[in-house]
């Protein structure tokens, strides 16, 4: 059985218009993945600030990831660290910012 000359080479096409498609997913699947894990690690140090910030402690030492900035604020006995990613990453590039925002009861002014 022979295949019909109009058809050779059909397989190579498609298969190099699908391939940019099926990378470009996986590289979206990767950067949401690493996103979270990312997000992950800003809300956990963001507690942990708050926590520390609110018992009148140094949150310096909280383990913010690197390349992050935090931001304290008291407000109504309570306070509230905001732990922001900066950095190059997938999320980034597509305009996405990853912060994460943490309270504690501010026991400095508490009776």
């Amino acid at each position: 059985m022979r295949w019909p000359e109009g058809d050779r080479g059909s397989v190579s096409a498609e298969f190099a218009v699908a391939l940019p498609a099926v990378l470009g997913c996986l590289a979206l699947c990767v950067g949401g993945i690493a996103g979270a894990a990312q997000y992950a690690a800003l809300a956990g140090s963001a507690a942990v600030a708050a926590r520390l910030a609110g018992r009148g402690d140094d949150p310096g030492g909280a383990g913010a990831p690197a390349g992050s900035t935090v931001g304290i604020e008291r407000e109504g006995g309570l306070v509230c660290v905001s732990s922001t990613a900066s950095g190059d990453t997938t999320l980034s590039r597509l305009g996405i910012r990853l912060s994460a925002r943490a309270c504690a009861l501010d026991e400095s002014i508490a009776p």
